[in-house]
C-alpha cells in the first residue's frame, strides 16, 4: 500500500494579516471570482437584487464568470479604499478570505515564493500559525469561487 504523501504546509504556515496592507487587493489585473453565495451576501449587503448588484459592480471574465470590477485608473478592487481598508469587509468574497491560501499559489514552490513576496503578512516574524485544516478549508472555499457562476438564476 502506498502511502500519500503530505503537503509541505502540513505543518502549518506563518501568517498574520497586515493592518494597512491591502496588497491582496491592489495587483493591478486581479480577478476576484464569485461563487453563487458570495453574489447573494454582498447584494444583500448593498440592499440590491443580486442581478442588479452584478450588472453595477463586476464584469465577466473571458471565459463568462462574473468576477468584482476592477478600478479603471489602477487595476485595484473597486471595494478597496484609500486607507486600504475593504468597504465590504464584512462581506468579503470567499477568495477574498481564503487569500494566501489560493490553489494556484499553492501548487509549486515557486508560485510560493511569488506570494511570499507579495504578501508582507507571510513574512511576519510574530505571525500566528495557520494550521492544514484552516488552509484545507481555504483551498476548497477557493476551488469553489474559481469555478464561478456564468448565469444567475437563483433556482440553481
Amino acid at each position: 500500500m502506498r502511502r500519500e504523501k503530505s503537503p509541505w504546509y502540513s505543518e502549518g504556515v506563518p501568517f498574520s494579516c497586515v493592518p494597512d496592507c491591502g496588497k491582496c487587493c491592489d495587483q493591478p489585473g486581479g480577478v476576484v471570482f464569485l461563487a453563487r453565495h458570495d453574489a447573494e451576501k454582498i447584494a444583500a449587503h448593498k440592499g440590491m437584487d443580486v442581478q442588479s448588484w452584478l450588472d453595477l459592480d463586476c464584469r465577466r471574465s473571458a471565459d463568462g464568470r462574473w468576477v468584482i470590477q476592477s478600478n479603471p485608473h489602477d487595476g485595484s478592487c473597486i471595494y478597496l479604499e484609500d486607507d486600504k481598508s475593504c468597504s465590504i469587509y464584512e462581506v468579503k468574497p470567499d477568495q477574498c478570505s481564503a487569500f494566501p491560501w489560493w490553489n494556484e499559489n499553492m501548487r509549486s514552490s515557486r508560485e510560493w515564493r511569488k506570494t511570499v513576496q507579495l504578501c508582507p503578512g507571510l513574512r511576519q516574524s510574530d505571525a500566528d500559525i495557520i494550521s492544514l485544516p484552516v488552509i484545507q478549508s481555504h483551498l476548497k472555499a477557493d476551488a469553489v469561487a474559481e469555478k464561478g457562476f456564468r448565469v444567475w438564476n437563483r433556482d440553481v
